[in-house]
């Protein structure tokens, strides 16, 4: 069984009844010593406050950039996916719930310093290390370290995260990230308060402060369950918050629910409803919506915003057609595409790799204990 590891934890401070305070994310849990915050993570030991996962990871995978999903930073490309365990959110609908519900350490099955990761990146020729599986908001000590490690091995990072954290360790946390998806969940509090237990405007701030603030690229999903964040006037309202605090360039993923973790009464969302979405953004003035997590060409590829002529040819996650000059502009009408292109793209497809972090590490690593 693995040992609990503990490192210690920024972004807390004492309050006048005895308890410590996290002020990580929005949720500011107040603890007693021995306590867990909601998260899972991070917990109070004696007169300070740890992270309990650093680490450690549920698991590793090299898997495509296009799954994150992100359609403009270094498409095709590998990228070494990992997660912890924990989540600060309650999502009813959540699809990783084994993960990021986990209550037990035995979830925290692979070892893994940030020196090894990022040897491992390098060696499986990954051009990206991503935190996703559970939000690396969580685990920020870790995740800015593992962070450091990459950058210094010449390795891009990605968050995939719900965007709930507080202004100062936001600013910390994405200063470390060359790319983010932010899951905006639903353009509606009620939604966020009663199926998340979060807070919506907590999520367009980070949105905000990420676009206007960092030089982290951006881009956005929004799951559609049915009956419930799926409306004409949702998704409308969504995009012109986007088009308006945002800009028409951010890309948009509009993927679909599956019946899962405590939310079972639900149908699966039907491909109509994520083509109906996209259009409704795009009749909003965004220029690059994508349907996710569906077979389609028309609502996976990337189009010229100025000529209409396809830049990057998609269905689902394999790239089928590459039209993007070296200058990473259409090569048409030599219209720039938005996002972060390196010359031709990466071609792992589909595919999904395993890997066994122990394989990569070094003896002088403290892995290798």
């Amino acid at each position: 069984m693995p040992q609990i590891s503990t490192h210690p934890a920024r972004y807390w401070h004492a309050v006048d009844d005895t308890r410590l305070q996290c002020d990580l994310c929005p949720r500011f849990c107040r603890l007693r010593d021995g306590q867990q915050g909601l998260c899972f993570v991070r917990a109070r030991r004696g007169d300070e406050m740890v992270l309990t996962t650093y680490g450690r990871s549920s698991g590793f995978c090299v898997d495509p950039i296009e799954k994150k999903p992100l359609h403009h930073f270094l498409p095709g490309t590998p990228v070494l996916s990992f997660g912890t365990a924990g989540c600060n959110l309650t999502c009813r609908f959540c699809q990783n719930w084994d993960i990021s519900k986990s209550r037990e350490v035995d979830t925290l099955a692979d070892a893994a310093s940030p020196e090894t990761i990022a040897r491992a990146a390098v060696e499986l020729q990954c051009s990206s290390v991503a935190f996703t599986y559970n939000d690396p908001v969580i685990f920020l000590e870790y995740a800015v370290d593992v962070a450091a490690a990459c950058r210094e091995a010449g390795i891009d990072t990605v968050a995939v995260t719900a965007g709930e954290i507080s202004p100062e360790p936001r600013r910390e946390f994405f200063a470390s990230m060359d790319a983010a998806n932010v899951d905006l969940k639903a353009f509606d509090q009620r939604f966020y308060h009663d199926l998340c237990s979060g807070d919506l405007a907590s999520v367009l701030d980070t949105l905000t402060y990420v676009y206007h603030e960092t030089d982290t690229w951006l881009e956005i999903t929004t799951l559609l369950i049915p009956g419930e964040n799926d409306s004409d006037q949702e998704i409308e309202a969504e995009s012109i918050w986007i088009r308006e605090n945002l800009g028409p360039e951010v890309p948009v993923h509009f993927s679909a629910f599956h019946p899962d973790f405590r939310m079972q009464d639900r149908e699966r969302t039907p491909a109509s409803t994520l083509t109906r979405a996209r259009q409704i953004a795009i009749d909003q003035g965004l220029r690059h919506v994508y349907t996710g997590n569906v077979h389609g060409e028309k609502g996976g590829s990337t189009a010229c915003t100025q000529c209409g002529q396809i830049l990057v040819g998609r269905d689902w996650y394999t790239l089928t057609s590459w039209h993007v000059d070296e200058a990473g502009a259409c090569p048409n009408c030599k219209t720039p595409l938005a996002g972060v292109f390196r010359g031709r793209p990466g071609t792992w497809g589909a595919k999904r790799q395993p890997v066994r972090l122990a394989d990569f590490v070094s003896p002088a690593s403290p892995d290798a204990g």
